[in-house]
């Protein structure tokens, strides 16, 4: 598997090369930085009303996990939270930033994901503030190659941990109350552990195409195996062009029926991954979207990594294609 690795600027070539094709890339320049500078230093970090802690969910499905742990101690507010747009265009304005600077906890995923975060933390120092960096947070060097972490079954139990100990830490008097929700959190995963296993004992090694690796953690966890060469899922994440032999193999993924399920990235979708979906549906192959960001509304994170398996489930069992989750499906 290829590294994404990091920039001499600290974003990823996924961030750098679409910079490049779209002019769209979410990075904060110079000027930005210092306007962004002038706006947090004027928040009032401490403007939280009393007792509730102001915390920050970088990406939308780890301000869920804070809310679950913190409940009625914390106020979340999540930055990227929108199904139907990548993630990785995320522009930064000076309201985000002055959100950020006041809050008491931010969590952010790392890796290049969302680099720019990084940057407005900086322009707004606080010594209190507590920031989990996922990245960190696991022990990932920075060339890790899958950047999408909250897949990976290992990923919350050790956010949660960290959630609760920090949220522990910003208000004492109730770190009873955080532990507690964190076993409940721990506890809760147990149903989408129990479907990843299920999966993988009734269908072990199956075979699947794929856009990017976004769901990878999940599909290699129950035991699938992903037909789609690692290059050409780079290749789409980063925004650059695949090669003409990696296209002609995934096609054919799809024409000789290599594959049995399509795992498609609903928010990064161009012309050739458009005629990935197309090709699939010519030829009988399921698809189940995916998601970088929490589908809402309806969802929780642990429902949502629920659906998703069993969406895989279904197009495994009964060639049934799920392209778009719903609550409760």
């Amino acid at each position: 598997m290829k590294g994404i690795g990091l920039t001499s600027a600290g974003l990823s070539p996924r961030e750098t090369s679409r910079t490049a094709v779209t002019g769209a890339r979410s990075r904060i320049l110079p000027a930005m930085i210092a306007m962004l500078a002038l706006t947090v230093h004027g928040v009032n970090a401490s403007a939280a009303s009393p007792g509730v802690i102001k915390a920050i969910g970088v990406e939308n499905e780890y301000a869920d996990v804070i809310s679950q742990i913190g409940g009625k101690y914390v106020q979340v507010t999540a930055i990227e939270t929108d199904p139907n747009t990548d993630p990785h265009t995320f522009e930064v304005n000076p309201k985000v930033a002055g959100e950020i600077a006041a809050a008491d906890l931010v969590v952010k995923n790392g890796i290049g994901y969302d680099a720019w975060a990084d940057k407005i933390i900086a322009a707004a120092p606080n010594s209190n503030r507590k920031v989990i960096d996922v990245q960190h947070l696991l022990g990932l060097p920075d060339n890790t190659p899958n950047p999408h972490l909250w897949y990976d079954p290992k990923t919350m139990p050790a956010v949660a941990k960290q959630v609760a100990a920090d949220l522990s830490a910003l208000n004492p008097a109730e770190a009873s109350y955080f532990q507690a929700n964190e076993k409940k959190f721990d506890a809760s995963l147990k149903p989408w552990l129990e479907a990843i296993a299920a999966f993988k004992a009734h269908h072990p090694g199956t075979p699947l195409a794929v856009t990017e690796p976004v769901a990878d953690y999940m599909l290699e966890a129950a035991g699938a195996d992903i037909q789609t060469p690692y290059s050409m899922q780079a290749a789409i994440m980063n925004g650059t062009d695949p090669s003409p032999q990696d296209v002609t193999k995934q096609n054919a993924l799809f024409t000789d029926h290599k594959v049995k399920v399509f795992v498609y990235n609903q928010q990064v979708t161009d012309a050739l991954t458009q005629s990935f979906l197309a090709l699939a549906k010519k030829n009988g192959i399921p698809v189940v979207g995916v998601y970088e960001t929490m589908p809402t509304p309806g969802f929780t994170y642990q429902s949502w990594m629920v659906a998703e398996v069993n969406a895989l489930d279904r197009a495994v069992t009964g060639k049934v294609s799920t392209e778009v989750l719903r609550a409760g499906k």
